[in-house]
């Protein structure tokens, strides 16, 4: 498993924008897929995006295509999310997930069952 760690949630209006950022805690994650998920009070935790080990593979839930990019640099061995034009329904806290690259598409990999580490979470709000 990876020790991720999360950065970047916080307080931002309608229409805003916030960019998450997610780190491994002593090592590379290059060979891992990673994702992001996100937990709002009252409701499971639900599929953001995910992205392949090299980034040219990315995979979004409907409701944030178009909104969200997901991204990753190896060299500085961090992943990000970019959130544009956010809604209050995008609240929640966002976590950061990997998992050892498999020989699946990873627009199959939108449970959390597959990705076998986990950040701490990053609260996002956004206000009406």
């Amino acid at each position: 498993q990876v020790q991720l760690v999360e950065s970047g949630g916080g307080l931002v209006q309608a229409g805003g924008s916030l960019r998450l950022a997610c780190a491994p805690s002593g090592r590379t994650f290059t060979p891992y897929t990673m994702g992001w998920f996100r937990q709002a009070p009252g409701k499971e935790r639900e599929f953001v995006a995910a992205i392949n080990w090299g980034g040219w593979s990315t995979y979004y839930t409907d409701s944030v295509k178009g909104r969200f990019t997901i991204s990753r640099d190896n060299a500085k061995n961090t992943v990000y999310l970019q959130m544009n034009s956010l809604k209050p329904e995008d609240t929640a806290v966002y976590y950061c997930a990997a998992e050892p690259t498999r020989s699946i598409p990873i627009a199959t990999m939108t449970s959390s069952k597959d990705f076998g580490s986990w950040g701490q979470g990053t609260q996002v709000t956004v206000s009406s």
